[in-house]
């Protein structure tokens, strides 16, 4: 007799072994259509899985989370059959979920066309209504190499070969198309409805580039079509907003391959970086945090300590000296201790915050780059909170207090947060992460923002908080970061003096609420599709006259803005008014200014906004209370 326990605690009871898909039968039509995996005792696994004793049940549709990845897995697979029918001289590698779609790598001795693409994405529309059965069977190791040699996929077999152990492999089958797989997978193609393929890129055969080229088809596949339009029409928004694109366009920064992940500010984006580095330097300076620097270069010996040599080696971008081996730093935070160690510290003085606009190096692969989103030089709002533990929980709310208004004024009030916990490798004592968790997640609870719990993922040294933002077309960045170190002060010799007169090793709380200065004026740019709050604008205003006859007063009007903190520019060129308003349109400035006799007379300007609104005339004192005002709200 078999009970099986289902997610809202009803039970049923077979006097026979049974599969998912017969316990969804039993329940009803409805449920065994839209079956198409299930979960044992909380494993994932196919609908044709046998429940052999007492489980828990949780039967996997569509609607679930884990069901749009596993339809993504089969659509894969989908895609490496439509390949191998079209195509049967390509050789398959590997074809795994990423987010919003799949990807799967071949060889082939010619670049895919996108007329290939348009080919192989009708094909698998027929093979999915074919309505294959995809079945699932284990070889042993050795046979699972042999099977996939006689097939000619050699890449197959290689992996295969380099998976340690003898344990027994599955493979799934849909028609005459086998592949290499942990699964689970729909039952039928059919349940694959809805895909596109996206664009093809070329990849190194186990990221080495030292191997062969392969082909790297992207997809996408979702539950129903609106789904799939809403995504599409999102990629359409990002690349409008592509902030490579509006840089050049805006005259922000460039790259060049003369210095690979590493940015070249022009005047405007600096004026953007400014503003960001101030209104920071602000908030960190009502905080009580003590702004400090510390070099770029530091001997090896030093990050030998601090274990960054043992764990970040291959990271790091090296120097030597007078026979000695340095280091261009990758973090600030072995140089903050080192401040915090010049002299003996009390109880009394903690917690110290020092923070820093640290100007950090991390080698990145060149293949990651990506404008300046992913670099290899970047500058971080860092900071590190020196602290008992028992200040913890006081510190972490306050951080909280302080990224949530940071983010509020950029325009972000959409905050989802991860608490990440003790991993298997630590240092530290059970007792002290039982009471970092708790202080971590008490203060959670105190700010009374809603979380998602990551067992296991916290970093060896301590757990930490994730911070993400959600854009304004749904896309999610990972930007704030709370993780809390028992390791590198003790490491770095760092201590206090308690109040019982006993030295005392530190709690050391790395923050950070923008993580990378280059990242989050990225995520600004696009966020914003280049036109960027008023506050935050590099220019803010441009004045433009009608004719020669208001030059000078157009040039006292700037002067005046300027003198009152306005960033104003005059365009007096000898061009018509209505090419020089579209042309500071397409370059989003926020405020048009426009002088004419008529305002000349009144001693008045004509103002117009970035989004063609015509505010009127007004006095300039009446323009300069307007700015100020939007300035202080940073709307």
């Amino acid at each position: 007799m078999t009970v099986v326990r289902l997610p809202d605690g009803s039970e049923r009871t077979y006097d026979e072994p049974v599969t998912i898909m017969d316990v969804a039968a039993s329940i009803g039509p409805g449920l065994a259509r839209a079956a198409i995996a299930g979960k044992i005792n909380g494993k994932l696994v196919d609908v044709s899985s046998q429940i052999t004793g007492n489980s828990e049940l949780a039967i996997i549709t569509e609607r679930d989370s884990e069901g749009i990845e596993i339809i993504r897995h089969s659509c894969a697979h989908l895609l490496a059959h439509a390949v191998k029918e079209l195509f049967p001289e390509a050789q398959v590698t590997i074809g795994p979920v990423i987010e919003d779609g799949f990807y799967y790598d071949f060889s082939y001795k010619r670049p895919f066309t996108p007329d290939d693409l348009a080919a192989i994405e009708k094909r698998m529309a027929e093979i999915s209504k074919r309505d294959l059965k995809i079945e699932r069977r284990i070889l042993d190791r050795t046979d699972a190499i042999n099977f996939f040699k006689q097939q000619g996929e050699h890449y197959k077999a290689q992996i295969i070969e380099l998976i340690p152990g003898d344990e027994q492999l599955s493979l799934y089958s849909q028609g005459n198309f086998t592949d290499l797989c942990r699964g689970p997978h729909v039952p039928t193609t059919s349940k694959i409805k809805v895909f596109k393929l996206m664009k093809v890129a070329g990849a190194y055969w186990r990221g080495d580039s030292k191997n062969e080229m392969l082909q790297r088809i992207y997809g996408t596949a979702w539950t129903n079509k609106d789904d799939q339009k809403d995504y599409l029409h999102r990629l359409e928004e990002a690349e409008k907003r592509d902030h490579r694109k509006i840089g050049k366009l805006l005259d922000l920064f460039h790259t060049q391959d003369e210095a690979p992940g590493m940015v070249f500010w022009h005047p405007k984006g600096w004026v953007l970086w400014q503003q960001i580095e101030q209104y920071m330097r602000n908030i960190l300076d009502q905080n009580d945090y003590r702004e400090i620097r510390t070099p770029q270069i530091l001997d090896k010996d030093l990050w030998v300590r601090s274990g960054h040599w043992e764990n970040f080696r291959e990271n790091m971008f090296t120097t030597n000296s007078d026979e000695r081996d340095f280091a261009i730093k990758p973090m600030n935070c072995p140089g903050h201790v080192q401040i915090f160690n010049q002299g003996l510290r009390s109880y009394r003085e903690l917690p110290i915050r020092f923070a820093e606009f640290g100007s950090c190096h991390r080698n990145e692969a060149s293949g990651a780059l990506h404008g300046i989103m992913r670099v290899r030089a970047f500058t971080q709002d860092d900071a590190h909170i020196f602290c008992t533990e028992d200040q913890i929980q006081e510190e972490v709310v306050r951080f909280i207090d302080l990224l949530k208004t940071v983010y509020a004024d950029f325009g972000f009030r959409d905050i989802m947060i991860k608490l990440s916990t003790r991993p298997i490798k630590r240092v530290g004592s059970d007792e002290q992460w039982d009471k970092s968790e708790a202080a971590l997640e008490a203060a959670l609870t105190e700010v009374k923002l809603k979380w998602e719990l990551q067992p296991g993922e916290g970093a060896f040294y301590g757990p930490k908080i994730e911070f993400s933002l959600k854009d304004c077309i749904g896309r999610v960045w990972q930007c704030g970061t709370l993780q809390l170190d028992f390791s590198m002060p003790d490491r770095l010799g760092a201590e206090y003096v308690a109040e019982d007169n006993s030295r005392k090793v530190p709690v050391m709380l790395h923050r950070a609420i923008l993580g990378s200065m280059e990242r989050f004026i990225g995520i600004l740019i696009e966020n914003y599709a280049g036109a960027l709050p008023l506050w935050l604008s590099p220019e803010q205003v441009v004045v433009l006259n009608i004719s020669r006859s208001q030059v000078d007063y157009a040039e006292k009007v700037v002067e005046y803005l300027k003198q009152h903190g306005i960033r104003a520019s005059a365009d007096l060129r000898n061009e018509k008014i209505t090419y020089k308003i579209r042309e500071h349109s397409l370059q989003k400035l926020p405020y048009q200014i426009i002088v004419g006799d008529e305002e000349v007379q009144a001693d008045k300007v004509s103002v117009r906004n970035r989004i063609g609104e015509n505010l009127g005339q007004m006095t300039v004192d009446s323009l300069l209370e307007h700015l100020k005002k939007e300035i202080s709200l940073r709307r």
